[in-house]
């Protein structure tokens, strides 16, 4: 089994050998950070039962959560104000919320157009939109979509493999994980793409040191636009 906790020895590892590094997550926090104001209204897209928000140290009143999942609201580590629902189709007024972010939730959307349309009708003019995915043009991606075929079957090797819950784990379409499926959706939902970051990752497969050093050269050989990982920023056009 691959632990998180082992995920990031190799992470630190593979920072050490190559300066200037961070993994995707650490660049997603920070951006988030960087367009999060004292008296920003905030939402957190398919929240679950904590992760960035928990960081943040913002007050709880000024954030919201939505989660299609009840059960993992119900677990969630923080007393946030939450809601059952889907990103296409956000419960809220429009231009409510100042800044919104979502982990690991684009790969999962069947329609990407309505929950960029979504976002950008409950952020504020100038609101930006911060996420962190997959890429699905990273050989990984493109056997995980593959496995997604097989249903029920791929949550169990993902347990056995990382020790998830299989109840975790859900099916990935990558319909806006590239460069330019983020374009095109933007502009059809009054967003811009400001920023957009390819962060390689070898860990993923790293159950031990060959295959660390294996996927270390597959990410450092892949082309830019391949690496595994996309983190960028959307603002709503007005601002």
């Amino acid at each position: 089994m691959l632990s998180l906790d082992k995920q990031n020895e190799w992470r630190e590892q593979y920072r050490a050998a190559h300066p200037g590094w961070q993994p995707a997550t650490e660049l997603y926090a920070n951006l988030v950070r960087l367009h999060l104001t004292p008296e920003a209204q905030v939402l957190d897209i398919g929240c679950g039962r904590g992760g960035l928000v928990e960081q943040l140290e913002h007050p709880l009143a000024q954030v919201v959560g939505i989660d299609p999942d009840w059960l993992s609201l119900r677990e969630h580590r923080l007393n946030l104000t939450s809601a059952v629902a889907f990103s296409d189709d956000l419960p809220f007024a429009p231009a409510t919320f100042d800044l919104a972010f979502a982990s690991w939730v684009l790969e999962h959307l069947a329609r990407p157009f309505l929950t960029l349309q979504s976002i950008a009708r409950v952020l504020k003019p100038g609101g930006a939109f911060v996420f962190i995915t997959p890429n699905g043009r990273h050989p990984l991606a493109l056997l995980n979509k593959t496995m997604g075929k097989l249903g029920a079957l791929q949550g169990r090797v993902v347990a056995r493999l990382y020790g998830r819950s299989a109840d975790d784990t859900f099916a990935t379409h990558y319909r806006t994980n590239s460069q330019t499926a983020l374009e095109k959706l933007a502009a059809q939902s009054s967003l811009h793409l400001t920023q957009l970051h390819h962060v390689p990752d070898p860990t993923y497969l790293a159950f031990n040191r060959p295959l660390f050093r294996l996927m270390s050269l597959l990410e450092n050989t892949l082309p830019a636009g391949r690496k595994i990982h996309l983190v960028g920023v959307l603002v709503k056009s007005g601002g």
